[in-house]
């Protein structure tokens, strides 16, 4: 299906194809035996038919081994259908990432369409934290990787940096983007690994232009607020996780999905859900009991 590049409308309603969770690798494989490369392709073919993209963002876990192979891999497919559409792609770290290794495919994060870096500001060094805009949407990622750990944090320099650019409002508003949800979700098999530092990033976005906090880490989509400011969790690509499990376990299926978020006139983003066409959807990957508290 061939594509017109990006929105034709110039000033209406903005939309975000938001990926999160493809854990790539060298060998095509994750940790738990998924063709991960098989499961971004399906998607990526299913999403041919979604129109009017402004703008694909992949908000972590790209790799799942860290490496190099598996950002690369990232880049290609995601890249090629950015390029198809003639709009930019961004992406922030997970936990599964190895800053070296995004930097060396990625830069900034922040790429056109053609692989351009296209940031318009960078973070604190040592972060993979960078700024760039979308028809006058700013587009911010942050950095909640702890190396060796599932769970996230933000360090004060980077709020401090946040701060300084929300400081000034953009045209259309700003969404800011990471892996790990900024929120409590106390019956949760992840409930431990999210944002360990929320009220500290919610004093960073408060009385700010933010029009919508963009996550990933929870492999099923989810909506929540951050003082005022909507979040909203993407589906995983490479695996979802089954809340319908039983009681003291997690429960891992197949059946890639991702997001779409469109930001009109309103302030408060629409969301939905698209589910790759795949026959394997909802084939059990893995069933492990949770450890007791």
């Amino acid at each position: 299906m061939t594509q017109p590049p990006g929105n034709s409308d110039p000033t209406g309603t903005l939309r975000i194809l938001h990926l999160s969770d493809p854990h790539l690798t060298e060998g095509g494989f994750d940790e738990d035996g998924v063709d991960a490369a098989r499961a971004l392709d399906i998607l990526m073919e299913t999403l041919d038919d979604v129109e009017d993209v402004d703008v694909v963002l992949t908000t972590g876990d790209i790799a799942d081994d860290g490496s190099v192979g598996g950002c690369r891999r990232a880049r290609d497919v995601i890249g090629a259908f950015a390029r198809q559409r003639d709009v930019p792609h961004v992406y922030t770290t997970g936990n599964h990432d190895r800053r070296a290794s995004f930097v060396e495919v990625f830069g900034s994060g922040h790429l056109a369409a053609d692989g351009t870096d296209v940031a318009t500001a960078r973070g604190p060094a040592g972060t993979c934290t960078a700024v760039s805009h979308v028809r006058g949407l700013r587009v911010v990622t942050v950095d909640s990787l702890v190396p060796g750990c599932g769970h996230g944090h933000i360090g004060e320099e980077q709020l401090s940096w946040l701060r300084q650019v929300l400081a000034t409002p953009a045209p259309r508003g700003t969404i800011v983007a990471l892996h790990h949800p900024p929120v409590a979700v106390a019956r949760h098999p992840l409930s431990g690994l999210l944002l360990r530092n929320p009220d500290a990033f919610s004093h960073a976005l408060a009385g700010s232009d933010v029009r919508a906090v963009l996550c990933g880490h929870l492999h099923h989509e989810m909506s929540a607020t951050i003082g005022t400011v909507p979040v909203h969790v993407a589906p995983g690509i490479v695996t979802r996780i089954d809340l319908a499990a039983p009681p003291g376990y997690v429960k891992g299926v197949l059946g890639p999905r991702a997001a779409v978020v469109e930001l009109g006139a309103e302030r408060a983003p629409i969301t939905y859900t698209v589910t790759a066409r795949d026959p394997r959807a909802g084939e059990e990957v893995y069933l492990v009991a949770l450890a007791a508290s």
